[in-house]
């Protein structure tokens, strides 16, 4: 059985032969480019800094729309360019420019499936030169929050006990317990509690991909949400720390399991943690 929307997923041979297409525009997406981007990249890959680009450099949120049209426009993109996006991570952080893009209504936007550990598994040619791109003047559609959950929202659904939704945790099961607040790579983007969401599911992120980073099988994807309850009838919001992470499980359950209304709630654990008087399970 094939993914629901397999034109979102591109493969390694594909995104080689298509490095010349006026028509693509392949992005690698970092937390970090000093350690990944600046080593060394896919030939005529822009950078997109995940802290920097897709976050605003003020205010605890993702870019406006302006920022949004801004960036599109200094990676030379327009609203009918395919873009790729690929990074470390196993593409979490990639993942989450795309749940961007597509908040901000881009049209093509696709994963290079297995990231870079999968281009460097295959030993293909990386480059050091950041490419110039003739700027657009990028007009996106207004933002689409049927993707987006808020704080609010997730209480209400905690409140009523709703059952028509599903909370996925994504985050490591020693976060979902509270034993830790923040995992060992990042250790000081912590909450004040630990712990989770009353009622939801811990499903860590990374158990949607293979050794290789690729994704795994429709079987298998679904052998990890169906039977805790995360099923096609539910509307389902998928959270873990600060967004990234459940962006990529946001991916799966839409695009790839083609659930019909998946939200990334972006606030995540960070702010459910701190905000006083929210319930937590442990």
């Amino acid at each position: 059985m094939s993914y629901t929307h397999p034109e979102v997923l591109v493969e390694t041979n594909w995104v080689a032969d298509h490095i010349k297409d006026a028509k693509v525009r392949i992005l690698e997406v970092d937390y970090d480019p000093e350690n990944s981007y600046n080593q060394g990249h896919i030939n005529n890959a822009g950078l997109v800094w995940w802290k920097r680009d897709v976050n605003d450099p003020v205010r605890r949120d993702i870019i406006n729309k302006e920022q949004f049209e801004a960036l599109m426009s200094r990676l030379g993109v327009n609203p009918d360019t395919t873009l790729v996006l690929y990074g470390d991570f196993n593409n979490w952080f990639a993942a989450f420019a795309f749940w961007v893009f597509k908040y901000y209504g881009q049209q093509d936007v696709r994963i290079m499936n297995g990231g870079r550990k999968k281009w460097e598994t295959e030993q293909r040619q990386y480059v050091k030169d950041e490419p110039t791109f003739q700027q657009t003047k990028y007009l996106s559609k207004p933002a689409n929050d049927e993707l987006r959950a808020y704080l609010q929202e997730v209480k209400n659904i905690v409140d009523r006990k709703d059952p028509k939704w599903a909370l996925v945790d994504v985050r490591s099961p020693k976060e979902f317990t509270g034993e830790i607040t923040a995992p060992p790579e990042y250790p000081m983007e912590h909450a004040q509690r630990g712990g989770h969401i009353p009622s939801a599911q811990n499903i860590p992120w990374a158990q949607a991909v293979k050794d290789d980073g690729t994704f795994k099988s429709v079987a298998e994807l679904k052998q990890l949400y169906e039977p805790k309850g995360v099923t096609k009838d539910k509307n389902v919001i998928a959270y873990c720390r600060i967004g990234e992470r459940s962006s990529h499980s946001w991916f799966v359950l839409k695009y790839l399991l083609g659930y019909p209304n998946v939200k990334n709630y972006d606030g995540s654990w960070t702010e459910w943690g701190n905000m006083i008087r929210n319930p937590i399970e442990k």
